[in-house]
């Protein structure tokens, strides 16, 4: 049986974009990375693919990659 794993993100503002969220949670090491790193691999925002830097994430929103699942909280 398949476990997910599940991470959760405090923020301290209302929102958090992805471009900053991939850093946050060490995907990259800084944000020249983001574009490549969005281009190539697969995002799932609240079951959608997105790969937009800009794309202001919420809490209670869900970020899926590379199998992990993270809520914004």
């Amino acid at each position: 049986m398949h476990m997910a794993i599940i991470k959760d993100i405090e923020i301290r503002d209302d929102f958090i974009t992805l471009g900053q969220f991939i850093k946050v949670v060490d995907l990259i090491s800084s944000g020249g990375e983001a574009k490549s790193f969005l281009l190539n691999t697969n995002v799932l925002i609240n079951g959608e693919k997105d790969s937009r830097r800009g794309r202001k994430l919420y809490r209670g929103d869900q970020i899926v990659i590379n199998d992990i699942e993270y809520r914004i909280c």
